[in-house]
């Protein structure tokens, strides 16, 4: 299970009234012990400042773990929400799916 990569997917909107089950869902596939999470924005039109601070979570719950996280797919205004915010360059993020993959693939 370690070994697979996990690939969540997130539709519409990550704020303050999504974000509980967004979060339960990913801090949940930490918890069963996977080491590789995708998380494919594809299909994410807003993203709030709670939506960011469940991605940064997961993201150190992972590397406490020892695993990886990694981000592909920001849509339309999501790069510049994770560019103001200074995310953009603490988290491993991809232009594409394929891109993410590769990564995390990597050993």
């Amino acid at each position: 299970m370690a070994d697979e990569i996990c690939e969540l997917r997130p539709r519409g909107r990550i704020d303050s009234s999504t974000g509980p089950a967004f979060e339960k869902d990913v801090l949940q596939h930490i918890e069963d012990g996977q080491r590789r999470i995708l998380l494919d924005f594809a299909d994410l039109v807003y993203i709030s400042s709670a939506g960011l601070r469940i991605v940064l979570l997961a993201a150190k719950q992972m590397k406490t773990a020892g695993g990886k996280l990694a981000i592909c797919s920001l849509s339309q205004q999501i790069p510049e929400v994770f560019e103001i915010s200074g995310f953009s360059r603490i988290l491993d993020i991809h232009p594409s799916r394929d891109a993410a993959i590769s990564k995390l693939s990597a050993q």
